[in-house]
């Protein structure tokens, strides 16, 4: 990056914390804080192992050294600017979910207006299962959008705060769908659409209607190939599938279900996976994790890092609503062919200068797309 670029994105950075009303964590005091910032050489480090006292020593640290993306610790502790973890004296973590565009749909084939109304639609996904099967009040929820590519769902229920990893990693397992047996959906109960017991049975559904499309002979083929089935138990299985659809009745049904439902059925399992939430297992289960602060800019982006009410994500475009930046016009070079995201800006340019709205500049320069030369804002 340029120094004229780095000199370009810190002031308008600076611009934005000149005036923009940052809130602060509960429990700021407990909270470590780390930082990275903008450089013409490439090798700037994580700056952390930081605690801030008060909202007014934040802020005056965000104006004064200006930095390009801000994180503070789910973990609270009694001494977090501490210079080792060991001696920063862990005393709970929040609850974190963290849903990235990039681990559900294909980040080289898909626009990145598309991969963020994938990702929010992956969000709504999450927040149904944590209110609805796991029984988490709306009231403890907070959804950020993290001014890339994802958004954050902070869980802020006291009584987690002192959950293991073990324990964090069950719940990131059971929205995930990691490690389910397949012999729930055989279960009676009184609600066999609901939770994982529906999305097993859709998704055996979905998976026969799969092979009537492919014919009887492909569809002997591939049941033949799975382990443990072979061609005879292959043959039952096209024979009753209409049957086998409704979870199976008899001892010899479930049998074939099983042995159909393995994890070692490859077209099961990426099934299996779609049906549920693709949430990143570290995240969840780090009990030490740093997280982008509401309300800061997001380096790679210069979109906000924002705050949303549960009841308002349908709601909510991130290429409106998470702008900061004017639409004064800023004369860049861009470096390769590439296309601004912005409503009303979606032209595609080729490599050379161009004059564009100050956040579509922003958002090129941050994304390593285009440079500053002699024009500064």
């Amino acid at each position: 990056m340029r120094p004229a670029t780095v000199e370009f994105l810190r002031q308008r950075f600076l611009s934005y914390y000149t005036t923009a009303q940052i809130g602060a964590p509960n429990a700021l005091a407990q909270r470590e804080w780390g930082f990275l910032f903008f450089s013409s050489s490439g090798s700037a480090g994580m700056r952390r192992h930081i605690g801030f006292g008060s909202r007014d020593e934040l802020v005056g640290y965000l104006r004064t050294l200006t930095p390009a993306h801000v994180f503070y610790s789910t973990a609270y502790y009694e001494d977090p600017a501490a210079p080792t973890m060991a001696a920063k004296g862990w005393t709970g973590a929040d609850l974190i979910f963290d849903l990235d565009a990039d681990h559900i749909i294909d980040p080289r084939t898909s626009t990145y207006p598309e991969m963020l109304a994938r990702v929010r639609d992956e969000t709504v996904r999450l927040l149904d299962v944590l209110t609805d099967e796991l029984g988490f009040a709306e009231r403890d929820l907070q959804v950020v959008f993290s001014g890339g590519r994802g958004y954050h769902v902070h869980v802020k229920d006291l009584a987690l705060r002192h959950l293991s990893s073990v324990e964090r990693r069950e719940l990131i397992n059971y929205v995930s769908g990691i490690g389910l047996d397949p012999t729930l959906l055989l279960r009676q109960t009184d609600h066999p659409e609901r939770g994982w017991q529906g999305r097993q049975r859709r998704a055996l559904r979905e998976y026969l209607a799969w092979l009537d499309t492919m014919g009887e002979r492909d569809a002997l083929a591939h049941l033949s190939s799975l382990p443990g089935i072979g061609s005879g138990r292959a043959r039952r299985i096209w024979d009753r599938r209409a049957h086998l659809g409704t979870g199976g009745g008899d001892t010899g049904d479930r049998r074939l279900l099983r042995l159909l439902l393995s994890p070692e059925n490859p077209e099961w399992r990426n099934r299996i996976r779609e049906a549920g939430i693709r949430a990143d297992e570290p995240v969840t289960t780090d009990i030490k994790r740093l997280i982008r602060a509401p309300g800061t800019l997001h380096g790679g982006s210069g979109l906000r890092v924002t705050p949303i009410e549960v009841g308002d994500l349908c709601a909510f475009d991130p290429l409106v609503d998470a702008v900061v930046f004017s639409d004064r016009e800023v004369t860049v070079e861009v470096l390769r062919p590439c296309q601004v995201p912005f409503p009303g800006s979606q032209t595609r340019l080729e490599a050379g200068p161009a004059a564009l709205a100050e956040a579509s500049a922003v958002y090129l320069c941050a994304r390593g797309l285009a440079e500053m030369g002699g024009v500064h804002a």
